[in-house]
């Protein structure tokens, strides 16, 4: 019996959908391959899945660039990369005369190859210069008053220090004065501890022989 006609449509179900194409293409891909070996011909073959994964065949004696060449050569349509290319390389070569302005101009700048210019063309450049001359003084402005800036704080830092160390070092001269002050007094009432007291004054008697 048989096989029944498959409708050919979408298949909605995502698993069955994978399935099939998973099949099919390997099927396609090696109807492809047969077809070169058996017939010579060369045969260009790119599938995209519905996620974007691309799968491709390119007979072995032939590239996938030679085929789409010959495609556009047979088909007379443009090829596909001829405007991007023809715009890469008008930005290149616009690229190119732009750099060599700029060359020409910086080597003016510098003094060089000015012989051949016209007085109408030596204006600007001198403005140039001394504009670039101005700039270049206004900088040097800016860095010296930010040096003398640095300067100064630097000088108030090392004055603020100086005062500190200075205070420092009378609290500490402050603290041994005290120190060998009260170690003198403890020593002075440490030795009248010592000492005996072997004598006391006596009061004054009258002397007896003067009173006969």
């Amino acid at each position: 019996m048989g096989r029944g006609k498959i409708e050919i449509k979408r298949i909605e179900n995502s698993t069955n959908r994978q399935v099939t194409y998973s099949k099919r293409r390997g099927g396609i891909m090696k109807k492809a391959k047969e077809i070169t070996v058996l017939c010579d011909a060369q045969v260009s073959l790119v599938i995209f899945s519905s996620t974007g994964k691309m799968s491709e065949y390119c007979s072995p004696s032939t590239e996938l660039v030679k085929i789409l060449d010959r495609y556009h050569k047979n088909a007379g349509v443009q090829k596909l990369w001829d405007a991007k290319h023809e715009h890469l390389s008008n930005e290149l070569e616009r690229i190119k005369k732009e750099n060599d302005r700029m060359q020409i101009k910086l080597r003016h700048l510098k003094g060089e190859d000015i012989n051949s210019l016209q007085p109408k063309e030596l204006i600007p450049i001198e403005e140039a210069l001394e504009n670039g001359l101005a700039c270049v003084r206004s900088r040097q402005m800016q860095c010296l008053k930010t040096l003398k800036k640095n300067e100064r704080s630097l000088e108030e830092d090392n004055r603020r220090l100086s005062y500190i160390l200075q205070h420092q070092q009378q609290l500490a001269m402050d603290v041994n004065v005290r120190e060998m002050d009260h170690g003198y007094h403890q020593r002075e009432r440490e030795y009248h501890h010592q000492v005996p007291f072997a004598f006391r004054v006596q009061p004054i008697q009258p002397n007896l022989h003067q009173n006969k």
